[in-house]
């Protein structure tokens, strides 16, 4: 497989949610994440997971964002200019959302969770429970997202 070889994937589901604009990054705001009804079966246990990683497609990102390579963390020019990689940026050069949300309640084909980062009408890309395995003790981040954490706790 080359590196520029097209990966074509078929959305699992869709977000369903009523936050608009910057709503969505409510972490207290509930959604709905509807699986295609075909694919229900493949939900037996989810249940058991208090939490969830959602993979998305930023599908409200254009074909001219996706050519960006760098920005400023969250827009500001008082911080260093990265790479997107380093950062999370929507802008990236495969618009991939990842969240990880609380679980509230399985009913059939739909998932309610919590925390999710994402519009109405959002293309689901894959779920995939979250344990232990995924804490790292050991991580670091660098200053810039240090400071980023203190201004937002200092705000609440």
């Amino acid at each position: 497989m080359s590196a520029k070889q097209e990966i074509i994937l078929k959305p699992i589901g869709v977000i369903r949610t009523t936050a608009i604009g910057n709503e969505v990054r409510d972490k207290t705001r509930t959604s709905q994440v509807v699986i295609r009804k075909e694919l229900t079966t493949a939900l037996n246990g989810v249940d058991g997971f208090s939490h969830l990683f959602v993979l998305f497609v930023l599908n409200e990102i254009s074909e001219s964002q996706r050519k960006t390579l760098k920005v400023h963390p969250q827009g500001r020019k008082d911080l260093p200019l990265l790479g997107v990689f380093a950062t999370r940026t929507m802008l990236r050069p495969n618009p991939v959302g990842l969240t990880l949300v609380e679980l509230v309640k399985v009913e059939a084909n739909v998932l309610t969770v919590r925390g999710l980062d994402a519009f109405d009408g959002t293309p689901v890309l894959d779920i995939k429970p979250f344990d232990s395995w995924d804490n790292a003790e050991t991580a670091k981040v660098p200053a810039w997202w240090t400071q980023l954490k203190k201004e937002k706790e200092q705000k609440l």
